[in-house]
């Protein structure tokens, strides 16, 4: 598995990268989020645009991320626009999606963007292409609020995101059984060792949860905590997470 480097920080290594979510509904709130994410143990923050009221008004993106990067220092910032197919609260053609993460890819203040990876495929690979002319990297995911596809399912959804030109992996599923939790456990393991880029596996809410703190051993490259508002169900806090992290790496390390 393949290791990436940006602002200092290594993905695809070591303990799991923790990442923080700003989702703030206005610039007030999401600047006020950002402020605070020097304090806490952030290895990368993720704006997820989509929360914000005014994300319809695109002029504005840019703008606002020079304004995030201004409080969060030189942490990682993933641009994220999360549609509603995909567990977001973007209404958004595919046109005008792929409009706006192109946009994204040319301001400064961004280093990752997040792609949805199954979308109109021409698109997205146009997307792609633009994105690392523009000197960024993309996290190409997939989400899935209602189930947990078959081991080989989830495999091949990942396999697919790498074929695109991802430069990390991502999949979320939402567990009905313990099961649901190990099928994705295994397919992340498998992933670590078939694929060339890292990979970020989610196995979603309170059932999963174990998913979230085990990245070190199966693979998962980045986990996601949460400050003050979850932008997903079964985060952790922040400050908990990062001592669980470390008692973990501690006790693998000396195995």
């Amino acid at each position: 598995m393949a290791k990436i480097t940006v602002r200092g920080v290594t993905f695809g290594t070591g303990i799991p990268k923790i990442c923080i979510p700003v989702v703030g509904k206005n610039e007030s709130d999401i600047l006020k989020q950002a402020s605070k994410l020097r304090k806490l143990p952030a290895d990368i923050a993720e704006w997820r645009a989509d929360w914000c009221e005014t994300w319809q008004d695109i002029k504005t993106l840019p703008k606002l991320a020079k304004k995030i990067r201004k409080e969060i220092g030189e942490l990682p910032l993933i641009f994220t626009l999360r549609t509603g197919f995909e567990g977001g609260k973007a209404s958004i053609s595919e046109e005008d999606y792929c409009k706006i993460n192109r946009l994204m890819a040319e301001c400064s203040a961004i280093d990752f963007l997040d792609v949805e990876g199954f979308r109109n495929e021409t698109l997205v690979y146009a997307l792609m292409k633009r994105i690392t002319e523009c000197g960024k990297k993309s996290i190409v995911s997939n989400h899935d609020f209602y189930a947990t596809p078959q081991e080989e399912e989830m495999i091949g959804r990942l396999r697919y995101m790498e074929k695109l030109g991802a430069d990390i992996v991502k999949l979320a599923v939402m567990p009905r059984s313990e099961q649901d939790v190990m099928a994705l456990l295994s397919a992340s393991l498998r992933c670590r060792e078939e694929l060339c880029c890292p990979v970020i596996t989610i196995s979603m809410g309170e059932k999963g949860a174990v998913s979230r703190i085990c990245g070190e051993f199966s693979g998962s490259a980045i986990t996601f905590a949460s400050a003050e508002k979850a932008s997903a169900p079964g985060q952790f806090d922040a400050a908990d997470l990062k001592n669980i992290l470390e008692i973990l790496h501690k006790n693998l390390k000396n195995r």
